[in-house]
């Protein structure tokens, strides 16, 4: 059960699940295996810029409108707000 961890705070169970998963670039062909956490709370799959350009080396397509990040609280996340987008293929 190394993959699941939890902490109790304020008397609510909350849960992280992490899962391997692969991602493969579809314009280099190359592929990852990484931990992915599932239930993040996002409405969609991230992965951080750093992560995609640097590490992996993942073709970052620029949108035409930067997506401002908010936090649970509705305030908006410290980090910057998600400007690129990257294709690849997952699979587990």
């Amino acid at each position: 059960m190394d993959n699941i961890s939890s902490c109790n705070s304020n008397r609510n169970l909350l849960k992280e699940v992490m899962v391997k998963i692969g991602l493969e670039g579809i314009d280099i062909q190359e592929s990852v295996i990484v931990k992915a956490l599932l239930n993040s709370g996002t409405m969609g799959l991230v992965m951080s810029l750093e992560f995609a350009k640097k590490k992996q080396g993942f073709k970052l397509k620029e949108i035409e409108r930067p997506i401002y990040v908010r936090n649970v609280n509705s305030s908006f996340n410290k980090e910057r707000s998600i400007e690129h987008t990257v294709e690849v293929n997952i699979y587990y």
